[in-house]
């Protein structure tokens, strides 16, 4: 990295680092010099002005780096749960009676006679049921499409809702999703010049609440990505909303983009317009963010579609809604998750249909989501949720979404499995978060009632605790 005075440079060479260092509750000794050595690699050794500036923005950050470490190690309290019966989404058990240990927002251990020791914080749960904060996989937090003032269209609310905007409204709903009990969001596009980023870092900085972010900044796109109602002038077309890609070379330069941008995954729109994007288009794509490290999810609302993004072995396919049951054979076999989408008729009718047509489209929904279950593919819990409902929050409108998995017929712990297990696994993250056990993150949720034997429990979540700090307790 070369140094660079001006703007972004606190950000990158400074907070950044700093984030992560207290993120992981480092102390301030030889590690943590090692991890702030990154931060002076580059640049004119020549330069004196230069030397010395580096010498004493290191010496500043040792500094605060201590300062930020320092009590989370020397202070912390142990956090001690009583659960009367936690559960177990993988296994699909429960056991009865655990204490579960907590410090620096890692589970330290879980045992049905763990000892508590002396000054622990005790959460008395003995009567609730405590398991793993919640996923959802395809979410667009900083988006709210009106029927009425947007006409629904993707292009005329890309132009009249400002970067601002979207990221105020991105914390409105980072928050409602949390307190519904989901600890950890994919989310995957429609956010602007890139305002979900913005509102990962700022909760990641505990500047706002709002679940663990998996983001996907600008969502790559075929020329004209998702505008399609109305043909827009040239001129305001190539908005920040999609990265419009054709050639090999421009998908290469919006995937690295994006990555930069800080990216986690990848999101392509395969088949918004007649002419889609290849499964030799999507295997380049594959290849190209695999190579980063980061997966793939493709929108597919066609046949050919779904099948060309089976075929490259995506991450995982978004929507499926007219995929076959050679294509799910294929998925099963090339271990691609489908994201099901299964909209509810109320939020189909805030997308602006009425109620007759919301009811039939949520039947077809639903049946295919029986065919998906029916022959063994993975499915990850997922809303895509862009309409709001007034006087119903984001994550109360998500957590409906249950009720189109019951209707296909999928018992209960398939279903929270697909909440937890599958989710944390398709956004990667499930070797630090997502079960309760040792060394995970302390991100869980307590219900009454078993979701084991009756999932529609997890609408009524009494208590939402994210990396250690109880963000809902009623």
């Amino acid at each position: 990295m070369s140094c660079v005075f001006g703007d972004g440079i606190i950000e990158r060479w400074l907070i950044l680092p700093l984030a992560e260092l207290h993120f992981r509750q480092t102390a301030c000794n030889a590690t943590t010099i090692s991890c702030l050595d990154w931060l002076i690699v580059g640049g004119d050794t020549g330069d004196r002005r230069m030397k010395s500036w580096v010498a004493e923005m290191f010496s500043k950050v040792l500094l605060l780096a201590c300062l930020l470490a320092a009590p989370a190690a020397l202070f912390a309290q142990v956090i001690a749960i009583r659960a009367g019966r936690l559960v177990d989404p993988a296994s699909g058990t429960s056991a009865s009676n655990q204490v579960i240990l907590i410090e620096n927002g890692r589970i330290k251990a879980v045992s049905g006679n763990a000892e508590i020791p002396a000054g622990a914080a005790v959460i008395d749960l003995s009567t609730s049921t405590v398991l793993p904060g919640l996923v959802d996989a395809h979410t667009h937090l900083c988006a709210s499409i009106d029927a009425k003032w947007d006409l629904g269209d993707f292009w005329i609310y890309s132009l009249q809702r400002r970067n601002g905007f979207r990221a105020i409204l991105g914390v409105a709903h980072a928050k409602e999703m949390l307190e519904a009990g989901f600890t950890t969001v994919r989310d995957v596009g429609n956010s602007g010049d890139y305002a979900d980023m913005d509102l990962t870092k700022a909760i990641q900085f505990g500047i706002v609440p709002g679940p663990t972010i998996i983001p996907a900044g600008r969502i790559i796109a075929p020329f004209g990505g998702q505008f399609w109602d109305f043909p827009a002038d040239r001129k305001l077309l190539e908005n920040p909303e999609y990265y419009f890609a054709d050639s090999h070379d421009e998908l290469r330069k919006a995937i690295r983009e994006n990555i930069y941008f800080g990216a986690k995954v990848i999101k392509v729109v395969a088949d918004s317009q007649r002419y889609v994007y290849s499964a030799d288009d999507l295997k380049f794509i594959v290849a190209e963010a695999g190579a980063a490290g980061v997966k793939v999810a493709v929108h597919a609302q066609t046949e050919r579609g779904a099948r060309n993004a089976i075929e490259a072995g995506v991450a995982s396919v978004e929507h499926a809604w007219s995929v076959t049951d050679d294509d799910l054979a294929l998925a099963k076999k090339n271990g691609v998750t489908i994201v099901t989408t299964d909209f509810t008729v109320r939020e189909l009718i805030a997308n602006g249909m009425s109620e007759a047509a919301a009811t039939a489209t949520h039947r077809r929904y639903v049946e295919r989501l029986r065919r998906v279950y029916a022959e063994g593919v993975t499915i990850a819990f997922c809303t895509d949720i862009m309409a709001d409902v007034n006087g119903v929050s984001r994550g109360a409108l998500a957590i409906e979404y249950i009720d189109s998995f019951t209707e296909a017929g999928i018992p209960a712990k398939a279903i929270l499995a697909a909440m937890t297990v599958n989710a944390y696994k398709l956004l990667g993250v499930d070797s630090i978060r997502g079960s309760i056990q040792p060394g995970q993150a302390a991100d869980l949720i307590a219900v009454q009632g078993n979701p084991l034997d009756d999932i529609k429990t997890l609408k009524t979540v009494t208590l939402v605790m994210k990396n250690g700090v109880v963000i809902r307790d009623k």
